[in-house]
This record gives C-alpha cells, sequence and structure tokens, in this order.
C-alpha cells in the first residue's frame, strides 16, 4: 500500500514505515502531524485518485535538520567583482506511521 500525498507544495511517494526528508514542518521532534491532502492510494492493486482518496497519511516528526550547504558565486572576470552567498534549507524527518 502506498499514497501520494502532498506536502508543503511538493508531492511525495509514501509508505507505511518510511522515512523522509520534507520541506519544514512546523513542530517539535516527537510529535503527531497528520497530512490530509492525499491525491492518489493504491490499497493491493486498486488505484483511488482525486475526489475519491479518503485517506489520511499520519506521520511522526523525527528531527528538525537543514540540508547541505549551496553556495552561489557570482563574478565577472577582469572588473574584480566576485560576490558569495551561501544558505541551508531547513527540512524536516519524518516517519510515516500508517495511511488510513
Amino acid at each position: 500500500m502506498f499514497a501520494v500525498v502532498k506536502i508543503a507544495g511538493q508531492q511525495f511517494k509514501v509508505a507505511k514505515d518510511q522515512t523522509l526528508y520534507v520541506p519544514k514542518v512546523n513542530g517539535n521532534a516527537g510529535d503527531k502531524v497528520e497530512f490530509s491532502e492525499v491525491l492518489l492510494v493504491d490499497t493491493d492493486g486498486s488505484l483511488s485518485i482525486g475526489a475519491a482518496v479518503k485517506a489520511v497519511v499520519k506521520a511522526e516528526i523525527i528531527a528538525q535538520v537543514q540540508g547541505d550547504k549551496v553556495i552561489a558565486f557570482k563574478m565577472k572576470r577582469r572588473k574584480g567583482f566576485r560576490k558569495k552567498h551561501g544558505h541551508r534549507t531547513h527540512h524536516t524527518k519524518i516517519k510515516i506511521n500508517e495511511i488510513a
């Protein structure tokens, strides 16, 4: 059984007991969250799509983490212009407990 769920504007294919990194979701480690915007559910070969889907994905927040550093470096040759910016995107590590 798997489902396609929309979390923070992105779609993820999830299954029971799966851990994944999603864009930052408010909450602390150990909190339970529910994602009601389920787009597709597959239960033993039968698909439910669109408005026919009545499932809810229940998950648990494991940790709030930061992604790898991304560096944006700009330079114009022979002009002495160099600009370096960097950032680390915030992610939330979640574990899918149930698709109901």
